[in-house]
């Protein structure tokens, strides 16, 4: 692989011109689709193989036109202090409000809360029931204008007037931090380069890479029902990558200039080796992104997808258009050590003979190994201790901020009628089987009248046929609490009884019993998932590494980062610490898709780090090194580099902090924090303690495994080959 690599860089950067018009005419191209593509929507949101998605499904059979996955809004009033609902002038307001909320499009049903029983005991609050033909995610923003206009109209009245439910979901904000992140990857970048063009490379090219990728999702979002979410992740992990891709190959330039060597040498040399790593790299993450699929969620399906072709798309980039723009960049790109004339002067720097931090770092690992090795795992541990306390749950309008409507409408529903009115359950009956439809109805209510933990059960409504019916339950405690659950499995494990006395079929669902069924799934699903994700990858470091101790360290490395960072996603989102530094306004149960969106997000970019930093040790090894020495001659040529990468990811992954979606700055956080505990603990410091522990043993393989792996060469040592060939042609035209 390293000589093909090696040839293609050499290629990229002969034939610059043609390179680099190929990614401006893809980057046009897909600029051009995205420009003349239908508006992208919200994509539609189902879970199949889950008990409230059946129920959904019978819904739309037995009651066509109902729209049961419909998005729905609860527009909450509130009378002036001292006044009643039921006052003419607020009744009028009310009714004025109904009427418009009736006229919209995409509207199904409006229900008037005082012919439908809605206006809370006191007659302070009431509530007006907007249902959608489409679910929220599907919803035009013409619908939620008109929803927020009429609203507007009652608050005109005198009333205090508040919306909930997920007819306002919208695409998530990040802000103005996400340029920040992005500011600070330039700081270190130039920090680490000294050098003003150096350092713009791989900000160019990954932001040509994100470019690319997202405008590729906005031009097939309407054919591929891609969401405005799908987007998010896609260019989140596609800018991280994008710049740390660019890095290593632009600094293994510089060191190839260092030692002397010609700029085109120099940059097919950069891609035969970094380049190797890179697309090692890349492919760990591409798995890892792609098996999301396996949670058989198809929203997560799509995410992962996207942002996997943009990783390769980042791959591809700095395989080919870095080596193309070094040769455009000419003598402006210094070797390594030496500074830019606007930064440096133009002078090389000092050698001082005094060996870098890294060398430094290293040496002192390989004296202590065991000392670092039991600090890196003992305060790792620590870390993940608050994961132990983990809760998970799909966030609602409860977790919102309080500053937002929907957190208000919340809490004036809950205030007016229990925390349980939030999170009402749907139970359908099937009873089309049944010999007497209206008995199996009536069965069934009375059945879940007996459970504990219920405030109302409604009568059975029954679809013109007669044969299926929707029994609703107010249950006492709200919609995220463990009382809720334990409540619907109640409900659920009726169904088995029913069945068998009356031959009726019964089903629980609704936004609360989607988000127990979500959560479940993703739970079911988090070990099979990781199962495949670090199995693949880890027979793709055998490759790699020709090793087998290599890859379990760095599997059982990334366990300890991926622990870590739960157990600091606990102690911020669910505990409450540092709530204020990260703006985080109401803690509560973890998102249910974090633990398995972290072990596929953090793995594939915590194997970045192992084949970038552990690669150049394997090549010290491979080229005569005893292992001691190779650790630390890794450390050498990679550890200022490794730093700055992470510091890049860390930066890039906290502009997502400030983003308004609760979900977005969970993940944000969480996927720094990894990124902080992999590759400043674990890479930096248990991973050389631990090959220093090994020795020689650290790259065994049975001979009969080595001879039928296939020889990748990530190490380069064909490229000497392919050098004296080089050099002996030479001597013949001489």
């Amino acid at each position: 692989m390293a000589t093909y690599l090696y040839k293609l860089g050499r290629f990229a950067f002969r034939r610059r011109h043609f390179v680099a018009l190929l990614w401006v005419a893809l980057l046009t191209l897909a600029g051009v689709g995205a420009a003349s593509a239908p508006p992208a929507g919200n994509s539609s949101f189902s879970i199949p193989g889950t008990e409230a998605q059946r129920a959904f499904d019978l819904l739309e059979q037995r009651f066509p036109g109902m729209s049961a996955d419909g998005a729905t809004a609860r527009v909450v009033f509130q009378a002036p202090e001292g006044q009643k609902m039921t006052d003419p002038g607020n009744k009028a307001a009310v009714e004025k409000t109904v009427k418009e909320l009736g006229s919209g499009s995409e509207v199904a049903s409006v229900a008037d809360p005082y012919t439908g029983k809605a206006v809370s005991r006191d007659g302070t609050i009431a509530y007006a029931s907007v249902k959608y033909k489409v679910s929220g995610m599907e919803l035009e923003d013409a619908s939620r204008d008109a929803l927020k206009e009429s609203a507007g109209h009652a608050r005109d009245a005198g009333l205090t007037v508040e919306i909930g439910g997920d007819a306002l979901t919208t695409a998530p904000e990040t802000g103005s931090s996400e340029v920040i992140g992005i500011a600070i990857a330039a700081v270190v970048l130039v920090i680490t380069f000294g050098s003003l063009i150096a350092a713009g490379l791989p900000l160019l090219t990954a932001i040509i890479g994100v470019g690319i990728g997202v405008s590729t999702i906005a031009a097939l979002a309407n054919p591929l029902d891609l969401g405005s979410t799908t987007s998010t992740l896609a260019t989140m992990i596609g800018l991280a990558v994008g710049i740390d891709y660019a890095l290593f190959i632009v600094s293994r330039y510089r060191a190839e200039l260092a030692e002397g060597r010609d700029r085109e040498e120099a940059a097919g040399r950069a891609v035969g080796t970094a380049g190797s790593a890179v697309v090692f790299a890349g492919l760990t993450v591409v798995i890892a992104l792609v098996g999301l699929s396996v949670v058989n969620i198809p929203m997560l399906t799509k995410m992962g997808v996207a942002a996997a072709g943009t990783v390769a798309i980042a791959v591809l980039i700095a395989l080919t258009l870095i080596p193309a723009l070094l040769g455009y960049a000419g003598r402006t790109v210094k070797p390594a050590g030496e500074k830019s004339r606007l930064l440096g002067g133009g002078r090389a720097a000092k050698k001082s003979g005094r060996p870098n931090m890294g060398t430094r770092w290293a040496s002192f690992v390989v004296r202590r190994p065991v000392a670092v090795l039991l600090l890196g795992v003992v305060g790792l541990g620590a870390a993940a201790v608050p994961a132990a306390s983990l809760e998970l749950g799909l966030p609602d309008d409860g977790s919102q901020p309080v500053s937002t409507t929907q957190r208000r409408a919340y809490d004036l529903l809950s205030d007016g009628f229990g925390p349980g009115f939030n999170g009402p359950l749907m139970v359908v009956v099937d009873a089309k089987g049944s010999a007497d439809k209206k008995a199996a109805f009536a069965e069934v209510g009375d059945e879940i009248k007996g459970l504990k933990d219920i405030v109302t059960v409604t009568p059975p409504a029954p679809n013109k046929a007669g044969d299926t019916a929707i029994i609703t339950v107010v249950p006492k405690s709200q919609p995220s609490s463990a009382t809720t659950e334990d409540l619907v499995h109640a409900i659920r494990d009726k169904s088995a009884s029913i069945a068998s006395a009356t031959d009726a079929t019964l089903l629980v669902t609704g936004a609360t019993a989607m988000n127990i069924d979500v959560s479940q799934k993703l739970n079911d699903a988090l070990l099979p998932y990781l199962a495949l994700v670090v199995g693949l990858a880890f027979l793709l470091l055998i490759v790699v590494f020709r090793s087998i101790l290599v890859p379990l360290k760095a599997a059982l490395g990334f366990l300890l980062s991926v622990l870590a960072a739960l157990g600091a996603v606990v102690a911020v989102f669910q505990w409450g610490w540092l709530s204020g530094l990260m703006n985080v306004e109401q803690t509560g149960p973890v998102m249910s898709m974090m633990p398995i969106f972290m072990v596929g997000v953090v793995f594939g970019l915590a194997m970045d780090y192992e084949v970038f930093l552990v690669t150049r040790m394997r090549e010290a090894y491979v080229h005569g090194e005893n292992p001691g020495q190779a650790v630390v001659t890794g450390f050498r040529y990679s550890a200022r580099v490794v730093t700055a990468a992470a510091v890049i990811m860390i930066a890039v992954f906290s502009g997502f902090i400030g983003s308004s979606e609760s979900m977005i700055k969970m993940i944000g956080f969480g996927l720094a924090i990894a990124v902080f505990f992999d590759a400043f603990i674990v890479r930096m410091a248990i991973v050389p303690a631990v090959l220093a522990l090994l020795g020689r043993r650290a790259w065994w393989l049975p001979a009969w495994l080595d001879r039928a792996l296939p020889n990748v060469d990530v190490e380069g040592e064909g490229l000497r080959t392919e050098s004296d060939t080089d050099g002996e042609r030479e001597l013949v035209r001489a």
